[in-house]
């Protein structure tokens, strides 16, 4: 054990001697109070420490305590449903004990000692059994839609001396001992993981599968693959939380996972209030039975938004390895970056580009990549995915500062939100001028088998809003009249695709989620409106004919129609088309 003693006191960084055989991201105990601190830098017996609490009233000369540990999460069942901070500390058991404000020092263990669980033991494992990382021992049913899958920690091989049989165990109660080169290794509930450090797995997948997240300009326009990363930039008040709040209520997954970064408090205060009263759409049960949250808000040390991050995507990756799709979702990457720069500039360092380390992109890769869809270790065998949406908060919406521009270099679909748009009411403010995804090729196979034409009609609602950005400089200098009837078409139909299809409440009861089928057909709809209006208009019908056709009005109530009816209205939909296009043409 190192004891060293304060030499130093730079706000969240304290410069301590006396530390001779410390290790870079050690955890250590800084003061009489025991500040929970980390390690960043270790010159002779001088260590550069990160200290994750308020410092004020720190004096020279206080002890640190090396613990010769790394800063670690504790995975096991009770993480479900928690809001822990970002040294995964559970909030509420704090508020219980202590009160509403964190006192400096507390530690609470992450996951609570005193609840048995119920583990039932997997019937494919016997004593005497070669056993390797990844391996399923048993399970806990640690929520009515999830169980909790109790896998051989990574690293551990050998043979099983030793499985408890089906009963109730606490987290540190030992369930199973494996002979590892002679000596026995005690395995429990839980295991720890340095949250810096990416899990292991058997071998990466290609997502080909889309992450259906019932935002219909998502799905349709931009889709995100299921262990794929994206990036959601945008100015003040453009919707950036409502966006990842959103894609955390209705994404088709299996764990949700909220990590707030630095952002307002009374914003996750809204997330967790509304987690508790919706329920999730394939099961029916509670959102909060299937979602973690990491709370580091702005109020809370600015040095822990950098564990905050990487003890969310830790969670993730051990969830993915029991074989589910996972999303995290960080709000923001921004402040994050702003903590990196407040320490870069207190450690003395040479700054890069607007004052942020020169390290900040290499550690947005360190977090990003982390993403993925793989192969798990061990049996049986079985794939799961982690999913990374990261929000940025370009100063003044300017997408070439350099937190949105090292962000871009490792994401795969970008989420651009348009403060212009979002001014206009136009929610979700998702720009279709500057947003983009990468993912279209390889999620296209699945969305062909629900229909055929996605790619199709996708590429065509492009065409027709891009062709709308041009024409509108033609109509700011010369106005509408001076265009002919087939561009005046087009600009009522791009404002359907604005305004019947693009446009989304999220807090409406029946608009917030948008299914895959209702999604596509919506705009199958609007596109054979287009088409049919114009082989109409090529007939010589009046384009004043076109625009009162009552179809539209029902168009425009697609989205309040409910998922499972929109099948029925899409075909009446249809023959309304059919009926009235053929009618108009015959001078009807």
């Amino acid at each position: 054990m190192v004891l060293g003693k304060v030499m130093r006191v730079i706000g969240p960084l304290v410069v301590a001697e006396g530390m001779s055989g410390s290790m870079v991201y050690e955890v250590v105990m800084v003061g009489e109070e025991r500040l929970i601190g980390e390690i960043i830098g270790i010159q002779g017996d001088r260590a550069y420490i990160q200290v994750y609490e308020d410092t004020s009233g720190l004096k020279v000369g206080e002890p640190v305590e090396g613990t010769g540990d790394l800063l670690s999460a504790e995975l096991g069942p009770g993480i479900i449903g928690k809001v822990y901070d970002g040294l995964q500390r559970p909030l509420s058991v704090i508020g219980e004990q202590l009160g509403p404000f964190v006192s400096r020092g507390v530690k609470v263990a992450a996951l609570p000692r005193d609840v048995k669980w119920f583990f039932r033991r997997s019937p494919k494992v016997k004593v005497g059994d070669k056993v390797s990382d990844g391996l399923i021992l048993g399970t806990v049913q640690e929520t009515p839609i999830l169980e909790h899958r109790i896998m051989v920690p990574p690293g551990v091989r050998g043979t099983l001396k030793e499985l408890a049989p089906d009963g109730d165990y606490t987290v540190e109660d030992v369930i199973a001992v494996v002979d590892v080169g002679g000596s026995s290794k005690e395995l429990k509930l839980m295991h720890k993981w340095p949250v810096r450090k990416p899990r292991p797995y058997a071998r990466r997948l290609e997502p080909i599968e889309p992450l259906i997240t019932g935002t219909r300009v998502l799905d349709m326009l931009f889709p995100i693959a299921r262990g794929g990363k994206a990036a959601v930039p945008g100015g003040f008040g453009s919707g950036k939380t409502v966006m990842l709040q959103t894609l955390t209520k209705w994404s088709r997954t299996q764990v949700n996972i909220y990590v707030g970064c630095g952002e307002r408090g009374n914003e996750m205060a809204d997330a967790l209030h509304s987690f508790r009263k919706l329920k999730d759409p394939a099961s029916g049960r509670p959102l909060s039975e299937k979602a973690i949250f990491v709370a580091n808000t702005s109020n809370m040390p600015v040095a822990a938004r950098e564990t905050s991050v990487f003890l969310g995507v830790t969670m993730g990756e051990y969830f993915r390895d029991m074989g589910y799709d996972v999303l995290l979702v960080a709000d923001s990457t921004s402040r994050w970056a702003e903590a990196m720069r407040e320490i870069s500039a207190r450690l003395e360092e040479m700054p890069g580009d607007e004052g942020f380390p020169a390290y900040l992109g290499s550690r947005l890769a360190e977090f990003y990549e982390r993403s993925g869809r793989v192969v798990a270790l061990g049996e049986p065998e079985r794939s799961g995915s982690l999913t990374i949406v990261g929000a940025v908060s370009p100063p003044g919406a300017d997408f070439s500062e350099p937190v949105t521009t090292n962000t871009l270099r490792y994401i795969g679909t970008l989420i651009a939100l348009d403060v212009s748009l979002a001014n206009r009411r136009h929610f979700p403010a998702v720009s279709w001028l500057s947003s983009y995804s990468l993912y279209v090729d390889t999620v296209e196979k699945w969305w062909r088998e629900l229909h055929s034409d996605w790619l199709k009609l996708r590429s065509e609602a492009l065409r027709i809003l891009q062709r709308e950005s041009e024409l509108m400089e033609i109509v700011r200098l010369v106005g509408p009249e001076a265009l002919p009837d087939t561009d005046k078409l087009l600009l009522d139909v791009a404002k359907m695709i604005r305004e019947d299809f693009l446009q989304q409440s999220a807090y409406h009861s029946i608009d917030a989620y948008s299914s895959p089928e209702k999604t596509v057909l919506m705009l199958d709809i609007i596109l054979k409106f287009y088409e049919e209006a114009m082989k109409a208009l090529n007939n010589g019908v009046q384009l004043q004919r076109i625009r009162e056709a009552p179809v539209k009005v029902k168009i425009a109530r697609m989205k309040e129609v409910p998922n499972e009816e929109f099948r029925k209205t899409y075909e009446e939909l249809n023959k309304e088309i059919m009926e009235y296009f053929t009618q108009v043409s015959s001078g009807g």
